[in-house]
């Protein structure tokens, strides 16, 4: 080769030995785990839920739903929507129970920062935003000394809401790694979306101006809004007000927000404005699960739901003669 006329022949064959290194070190990168070596200990991230860009579909689950790390690596769960979810490890024997909005060990953090397997452990509430009236965390960490599957809980939404941790032994090669989980977040996200988008056009297939129906949930995503939020009715009228959902509870709260918005206050019967206060309107319960109101007098009265309120569910019943 012409170019190589005038180089001394010990030095004739360096382009080619670096051109064939460069080759190999590129095999290797393309290769190679694209997170984490299996040496040392390493931190990884799992998201807490998820929702649509103006908050109304939220999702029930955490991203990724299972996830494998090392003995001694440190897990940390990211709030990623308004809606409070929260990590809840049950201690050995203990059974999944309703959420109780009075018990501070639901309410707030238990535990150390490293999980020993068997006891309770709570990352208390958890939300991207300020939530009125509760104390909540962005974030929450734990490290995992033990081998072993662990399953944890949001304990607002229960068994629709599980994730589990794999811990194998320190050293071990990792199944994924986090941009894997990543990517597989993403597209569960996006399949979350589209079935909260489902719901809520069937919600709007059964809501009239009688039949107002406080959100949804399937199991799998939350409608986070009355529909129909705005109805019409006459002086006399009633209005039911139906939670189909089957985890999400929701208040109907007109006027001054009481103090305890879990206990009903005003009354339903003959409401011609002023203060009222449905309570909780649990999900799949039956009867308990609707809020009835007849309206006596004309007018426009705003309303919302005392949980979700900052999130934008709110609704109005325009009253006319």
């Amino acid at each position: 080769m012409k170019h190589l006329q005038g180089i001394p022949s010990r030095f004739r064959k360096l382009p080619f030995i670096l051109a064939a290194a460069a080759a190999l070190a590129t095999s290797v990168a393309v290769a190679g785990p694209a997170g984490a070596s299996n040496w040392g200990t390493h931190s990884w991230t799992v998201q807490v839920g998820s929702e649509s860009w103006d908050q109304a579909i939220q999702g029930m689950a955490f991203l990724p739903t299972d996830i494998t790390v090392n003995a001694g690596d440190t897990i940390n769960w990211e709030a990623n929507a308004a809606e409070i979810h929260t990590v809840s490890f049950l201690a050995t024997g203990q059974s999944l129970q309703p959420f109780d909005p009075f018990d501070p060990k639901q309410l707030g953090l238990v535990g150390t920062e490293s999980y020993d397997g068997t006891s309770y452990y709570n990352s208390g509430l958890m939300s991207n935003v300020e939530v009125p009236g509760f104390k909540v965390v962005e974030s929450y960490s734990l490290t995992f000394p033990k081998e072993g599957d662990f399953t944890y809980y949001c304990l607002l939404h229960g068994m629709a809401m599980k994730g589990t941790v794999h811990v194998q032994e320190e050293g071990s090669e990792y199944p994924y790694t986090q941009r894997d989980y990543d990517r597989s977040s993403q597209a569960q996200e996006r399949s979350i979306l589209r079935d909260g988008h489902r719901l809520n056009d069937s919600l709007a297939e059964q809501a009239t101006d009688h039949l107002v129906l406080a959100g949804g949930d399937d199991g799998i995503a939350m409608v986070m809004r009355f529909v129909q939020a705005a109805v019409t009715v006459h002086v006399g009228d009633k209005v039911v007000f139906s939670n189909p959902g089957m985890d999400a509870p929701h208040t109907v709260t007109f006027g001054a927000e009481p103090a305890n918005v879990f206990v009903p206050s005003g009354d339903p019967t003959q409401f011609s404005g002023g203060d009222l206060n449905s309570g909780i309107i649990p999900a799949n319960a039956g009867p308990a699960s609707s809020f009835e109101v007849t309206f006596t007098k004309a007018g426009t009265f705003k309303y919302i739901c005392a949980l979700h309120d900052y999130m934008g569910m709110v609704g109005e019943v325009r009253v006319v003669d």
